[in-house]
Parts: structure tokens; sequence; C-alpha cells
């Protein structure tokens, strides 16, 4: 704990006050009557003007700017390198590979969907690979929710993978010190058997299913992928400035450079390069544009939501929610991180998994003394991660990917449903939380 509170407003005892207004923000933010980044921030408002926190602590402590920074780089990032077209190119270049066939299709879609959300992040990479894969299976003449549903899988596991794939990671590696090699060592590993592995039972769900006629597949085959790069030296600047972040992110650790830094500084650097060459007006009219691309509702839920969480912990109620998941458990570090997996996983289904990540970062923190320090409960923090991340696949609001490839769908009269979702999503999500568990006891158990 940074600070105690002593009393609260009216005299209250902060322990109580902290939780009711915890209580409540998250409610809200189940409910979703009003845009969670409105609660997020009405409830981080609450903690400060109840006195549970003062405004330096909160934003001190609370406030994980590396997070904020790290996000909102590579949002910038993305918002310019997809003017240039690479990611559609990608997609059809992927769907002629292997003949138009519709079952090699979804493969290769989902194969390319994990590729980009490991190394970009999931929600951008729905956001440009869905409108493509209507456009296919439109002319295939076959069924979109196979595949819109296969994405969406697969960009969850996918952003698994590393540091930057998902927000609960960037969360626990910005918490934590962890670094962009030490999520690859430990978590692509499983990334990559999860993906295959899903891929099966979809096969014979769907993929025996899928077929096409021939003029059908001749229509995509006519697709001409270079039609959909719009700019070649946008093109050439977006891949040296995203292989530098790339190297960056590697390298980080023996740099002593935080994430955050790096994405910015890739930021910056492709602002000025997209814009280096135009007058003034032009400029601004560009970065304007840029700037409105990025997800800010996302980034101000995060800074509403980093104070609440930091009220109950100042208020002491993770120190205490710590002492009994560790009494609960006996102190024994397996049965910890298997429950910590299998917990985030359910629980992600329910809720958003960011809000979630958010609170069980502190908590986990919180047991570190009782495991001899901050080393030894390494384990938990890959217990959190592949729980929140893959957990995420169970409904269709377990993650913040599921909800835009969903609006995308009913854009384009293909509404996917809650239950139609939950009753492909939740047995595979549980499959891949099997594997993680067999995964984490032979690793590190």
């Amino acid at each position: 704990m940074h600070d105690s509170v002593r009393y609260a407003i009216f005299g209250l005892d902060p322990f109580w006050l902290s939780l009711a207004l915890f209580a409540a923000t998250y409610i809200a933010i189940i409910t979703e009557r009003l845009n969670r980044a409105i609660i997020a921030l009405l409830g981080a408002v609450l903690m400060i003007l109840s006195g549970v926190v003062t405004q330096q602590q909160a934003l001190r402590y609370g406030v994980d700017f590396n997070t904020l920074g790290l996000l909102t780089g590579m949002m910038v990032i993305v918002a310019i390198t997809r003017k240039c077209g690479v990611f559609q190119y990608v997609a059809v270049w992927s769907a002629k590979k292997v003949n138009a066939n519709p079952w090699g299709i979804l493969a290769m879609l989902a194969l390319v969907t994990a590729v980009f959300s490991a190394f970009l992040d999931n929600v951008t990479t729905v956001l440009l690979v869905a409108p493509v894969t209507l456009l296919i299976t439109e002319e295939l003449k076959v069924e979109p929710f196979p595949y819109l549903m296969t994405e969406i899988l697969a960009s969850n596991i996918g952003g698994t993978a590393t540091l930057i794939g998902d927000p609960p990671n960037i969360m626990i590696g910005s918490a934590t010190g962890l670094s962009f090699n030490q999520f690859i060592i430990h978590l692509a590993p499983v990334a990559v058997l999860v993906l295959f592995i899903t891929l099966i039972p979809i096969y014979f769900l769907w993929g025996r299913k899928l077929t096409a006629t021939a003029e059908a597949r001749a229509r995509v085959m006519q697709f001409n992928e270079r039609e959909a790069i719009t700019d070649i030296r946008l093109l050439k600047q977006s891949l040296f400035v995203l292989t530098l972040v790339i190297l960056g992110f590697v390298l980080a650790h023996s740099l002593h450079i935080e994430p955050a830094t790096i994405a910015m500084g890739g930021a910056a650097v492709l602002l000025l390069l997209d814009n280096f060459a135009h007058h003034a007006e032009r400029q601004s009219e560009q970065v304007h544009k840029t700037f409105g691309e990025v997800e800010w509702v996302t980034i101000f839920f995060f800074l509403g939501l980093f104070i609440v969480v930091h009220g109950i912990e100042s208020a002491g109620v993770l120190k205490w929610l710590a002492d009994r998941v560790v009494a609960l458990t006996g102190g024994d570090l397996v049965v910890t991180g298997q429950a910590i997996l299998w917990v985030s996983a359910l629980a992600s289904g329910i809720v958003d998994n960011i809000p979630f990540v958010a609170t069980m970062i502190p908590l986990i923190q919180s047991m570190a003394p009782v495991y001899g320090g901050a080393v030894q409960i390494e384990p938990l923090w890959w217990s959190l991660a592949l729980g929140a991340c893959l957990g995420g696949n169970g409904t269709l609001i377990g993650a913040s990917a599921n909800l835009i490839v969903a609006g995308i769908s009913e854009r384009a009269g293909y509404p996917i449903r809650f239950m139609k979702f939950l009753w492909v999503g939740f047995p595979l999500m549980m499959l891949s939380i099997v594997i993680s568990s067999l995964y984490l006891q032979w690793r590190y158990f």
C-alpha cells in the first residue's frame, strides 16, 4: 500500500466506502446502460471527492501512464499504417494462396488475424480484417459467421502471445516490468498450440461443410491484391517504423527503455514521415484525422479505472482479499496459480477483461511476500494473462474485439447474437483453458 487513509468524507471508513464505490462502478459497467468511459471517470472522481485518495496520490500511484502511452502510441501507428492498404493486401493474398478454397480461406484468415493481433493489437486487427472477410464471403456466397467467429477467437488467442497483443498483457507487463521477450518465451508457445487445436473442432463444425461454386472461387481469384495498396511510399515508411518499434520492444529491457517510450517514439517518427512533405494546413488536417482514429474512449476508460482500483488498494481492500485468497488455497502456489487461471477465464466471460485485470494486478502483488518475493510469483502473472486473454472468447462481451466484429457484422446485415456466440465460444474457450492449465502445470508447477 502506497498510502493509508484514516478517514474519508463524513468520517466514513475508507475501507467500506471505497468498496461500495468500486462495486457501484463495476455493476454500472456490466449493465452497459452508460458508456464505460463515463462510468470509470465518474467512479474516479467520486473516489477523490469522497477523500478515499487525494488527486496527487491517484495520479502518482494509481494511473499507469506506461499502459496509456503504449496503447496511444500503437493506435497512432496503426491509424497511419492502415491508410496504405497493407492489411487488405495480406487478406486478399492469403485467400488466393489457397486457391479460394472456403475452408483454406477460413484457416488462412485465422492465421493472419492471430499474427497481426500479436504484433499490433487484437482490436485494431479485427477492425481491418473483418470488412475484407465480408467482401470475400460475399463473393464466395458462403455464410460469414464461421469466418468472423473464427477471427474473433484467433484475435484473442494471438493477442495472448505478446506484451502488446491484448490490453491485459500491456497492463501486466507495465505493472510488473516483465519484458516483451519474456511474454513471447512464456506465452507464445501455448498460444500457438491453442490456435491449432482450436481449428480442429472448427473444421468438424463448419470446415467440412463449406463449399463454393467454381465461378465464385474464380471471382475471388480475380481480386487484385496490388490494388489494395494505395500509397507505396507510406507502405515503406510504415513497415520501416513498425520494424523499428518491434525491435525496440525486443531490446527494451537491455536498453532500460519503457515500452510506452518506444510506442510514442514510433508514433512521433511516423507522424513526421507522413506529414513532412505537406504544407502547414494539410499537416494540421492529417494530424487531426490521425488523432481522431485513436480510441479515446478506451484511453479514458483506463484512466478512470486505474484511479477506482487504486482507491480500494489504498484503503486496504485488496490486501485483505489477498490474505483471504492465500488462506483459501493454503498458501500453495500451484493451487493459487490454477485458481487465478480458471477464475480469470470465467470472470472475463462475464465482465470485460480490462477492469478484471486492473483489480487482479495489485491483488497478486499483495501476495508476493507470502510466496517469497516478486520472482517467486512470476507464474501467477502467466496464469492471469492466459485466463484473462483466452477467457475473452467465452462470450460476446468477453473482449473488446468481439463487440467490434459483432458491430461490423451487424452493419453488413449479419447480426451475431449473444446465444449464438455462446454456443461456439464458451466450449472452445474452456478447451483453451484446459490446455493452458496443463501447460502451466507442466512448465512451472
